[in-house]
């Protein structure tokens, strides 16, 4: 607010100039508040959906990463690698996967030479067939790992895999469960699950009890197969094969 003019009274005029202008009143630092808070929180709210839209790309370049690792391992080894020992030890375990349970966990990351976690601090899955990961493979071995998806209306559908069996099936799926629900920390710290509704993500979470598994676009839609942030690609059979032609391993 603008001061009253000083008098024009010789003595009281210089006094005046020296005289400190008024702050504001408590309903003006109100105002400038609320304004503050408002222009704050129209900036905050972007922003932290650019960095969760950051941190999606981010996984989901890191996972394909992961595929290319692995098509580059049975390029050289014959065969897939198995998955790793436990959440400390990156390196494949050793022994044969005596079933799909066993050839279900961490992604080797030691031995592939990717990185262990994803951007929210998750160690990547990966579950592999075990006809792919025991022994050298042929070209007509085959994959048990099924993925389905689903349309808008919720109706799932299969990527690869069928209703009635594997003509064909994935030879092995990496994925990651994003951000909320389900996975395991750095450190081996198993996350619960805090969601009653998030159907396909307790597919991911539960295989290899069917070697089911989902891949969708992001979702908060607890209705069909419920709430979904999971990132998940798979190992096609088809450029294995290619891959394996083409470096010698497979006629």
């Amino acid at each position: 607010m603008k001061p009253p003019p000083c008098p024009m009274i010789s003595g009281h005029r210089e006094a005046c100039r020296r005289r400190p202008a008024r702050g504001f009143s408590l309903v003006e630092m109100a105002v400038v508040l609320v304004i503050v808070g408002l222009l704050l929180g129209s900036v905050i709210v972007p922003l932290s959906a650019h960095v969760e839209q950051r941190q999606y790309n981010e996984t989901q370049q890191q996972i394909n990463d992961v595929r290319e690792a692995l098509y580059g391992f049975a390029m050289v080894n014959g065969r897939l690698p198995r998955p790793a020992t436990t959440a400390i030890d990156g390196v494949e375990n050793p022994a044969p996967c005596a079933n799909d349970a066993a050839c279900t966990g961490f992604i080797p990351w030691t031995t592939l030479g990717v990185k262990k976690t994803d951007a929210w601090n998750k160690i990547i899955r990966y579950s592999v067939t075990p006809a792919y990961a025991n022994a050298a493979f042929t070209l007509t071995t085959s994959g048990n790992k099924r993925v389905q998806t689903r349309d808008a209306a919720g109706n799932a559908s299969f990527l690869i895999g069928s209703a009635g069996g594997c003509f064909p099936c994935a030879p092995a799926v990496v994925f990651s469960h994003g951000r909320n629900n389900w996975g395991t920390r750095e450190d081996g710290t198993p996350l619960a699950d805090s969601s009653a509704t998030n159907l396909d993500e307790d597919v991911n979470a539960a295989t290899p009890t069917t070697n089911n598994f989902f891949a969708r676009l992001p979702s908060t839609n607890p209705a069909g197969g419920g709430e979904f942030d999971d990132i998940l690609v798979w190992i096609s059979p088809f450029i294995l094969i290619n891959r394996m032609v083409s470096a010698g391993r497979l006629p």
